[in-house]
């Protein structure tokens, strides 16, 4: 009898220690983020994740959106100890790195030789003094987008990823059928959309505090407005008309946008909002510059400096930057901001995205710009240079009245 008990202690021993390992062998990375429970990839980015990485749990801790910057913040001030934070905005990174909340990450790119060549020069963004802050995982860049069947009626050859603006504007004004009620093309009320092609592959940004290079944007922007190839900008205010809305009403040819419009054009085709053939190209290109420049903005991660998993941590924002964690997230629509073939097979695998080669060469850009960097009183200059611009757009002054404004105004915020 106590030989049998002997062997029932023993056993019940053995399965502890065995549960013990098993726990000891688990881990939590609490990941402080925005919109977690409605945001599709990052509910794909944690499954993929926690599938190749059994005994590993991603834990969201879920801020609300529209107060990320000051809470976040807050939490981090008061010692919060998260593993990792993502980054919203750049200079909520640049605020956070200046009070010691971000871990540093060039080691751990060296140690792993982590390639970051895929990411178009979009990380430099992400550091300070060159060291490494946060990884980028997500890069919402600007594309072309066309209505197929638009094209076909018109017997008129789609665009391509290697197109000049004066090509786009020859087939904007091409397409433009006022009998019809077809435009060329679509622009959007934001300087974004108008202007913002001067970054593209030029190395000039909108902090360079001297706005020249804005004024040939705005005088083809105007040349289109003036054919009546776009909906003018006094109508798009007046009615509030929303470039998604604009676009699936089936009369506009072309619109520059963001590549995001694309998860929500798919759904339009799956819910009858729309119906016709459309398709994506680069954005045109300047003369001189290479095609596929395009522009756009970051979301990244970055570690915590307090948390006591940074290896753990590297691992999986380095995972989440790289080519797995860009299947997840091209998975359900969402565009990388790892650039490869593969993460370009996978984001037009997508159900609903066009089948042909050129829309799927449009998700290889051949460099991203950010569309306004870190930069000093960047706050002030972005209020200045949209107040100039809206009265640009709406005739109220001439586009070199407007940037010689821009010019002035800027210049005075530094002396």
């Amino acid at each position: 009898m106590k030989k049998l008990l002997a062997l029932v202690l023993a056993a019940v021993m053995l399965v502890s220690v065995f549960s013990f390992a098993a726990a000891e062998d688990k881990k939590t990375l609490t990941v402080v983020t925005w919109d977690a429970t409605t945001t599709p990839y990052l509910i794909a980015q944690k499954e993929a994740y926690e599938a190749s990485h059994p005994g590993v749990t991603i834990e969201y801790v879920d801020v609300a959106s529209q107060d990320y910057a000051v809470k976040t913040t807050t939490m981090l001030e008061g010692g919060d100890t998260s593993d990792i934070v993502m980054i919203k905005e750049i200079d909520n990174l640049i605020n956070w790195q200046a009070q010691g909340f971000a871990a540093p990450l060039n080691s751990y790119v060296e140690a792993t030789k982590y390639d970051l060549s895929g990411f178009k020069g979009t990380e430099v963004n992400y550091s300070v003094d060159g060291e490494l802050y946060a990884v980028p995982f997500r890069s919402d860049f600007w594309v072309l987008f066309y209505n197929k069947d638009l094209f076909d009626a018109a017997g008129v050859a789609y665009p391509t990823n290697d197109m000049t603006w004066e090509q786009y504007a020859e087939l904007a004004e091409k397409l433009t059928n006022k009998d019809k009620g077809v435009y060329g093309t679509h622009y959007h009320t934001w300087l974004s959309a108008v202007v913002n092609w001067a970054v593209c592959g030029t190395g000039y940004t909108l902090a360079d505090k001297t706005y020249d290079n804005l004024l040939y944007f705005y005088q083809l922007y105007q040349k289109l407005e003036d054919a009546g190839a776009c909906m003018a900008y006094a109508e798009l205010k007046a009615s509030g008309l929303h470039y998604s809305a604009a676009f699936a009403n089936g009369n506009i040819a072309m619109l520059p946008m963001g590549y995001w419009y694309v998860s929500t054009l798919i759904g339009y085709n799956k819910d009858g909002t729309c119906s016709f053939n459309w398709g994506i190209t680069a954005v045109p290109h300047a003369e001189g510059v290479e095609a596929g420049a395009s522009f756009g903005n970051l979301t990244g991660a970055m570690i915590n400096a307090k948390s006591e998993n940074k290896d753990l941590a590297w691992d999986y924002i380095s995972w989440l930057g790289g080519e797995e964690g860009a299947a997840a997230t091209a998975s359900v629509g969402a565009r990388p901001a790892y650039v490869s073939e593969a993460v370009a097979t996978a984001m037009s695998s997508v159900e609903g995205f066009p089948a042909d080669e050129t829309s799927k060469g449009a998700l290889i850009p051949s460099s991203v710009a950010m569309e306004w960097p870190v930069a000093e009183k960047v706050s002030d200059i972005k209020t200045i240079v949209n107040e100039e611009h809206s009265m640009i757009m709406a005739r109220e002054i001439t586009a070199e009245e407007g940037i010689q404004e821009m010019n002035e105004r800027v210049a005075d915020l530094f002396k």
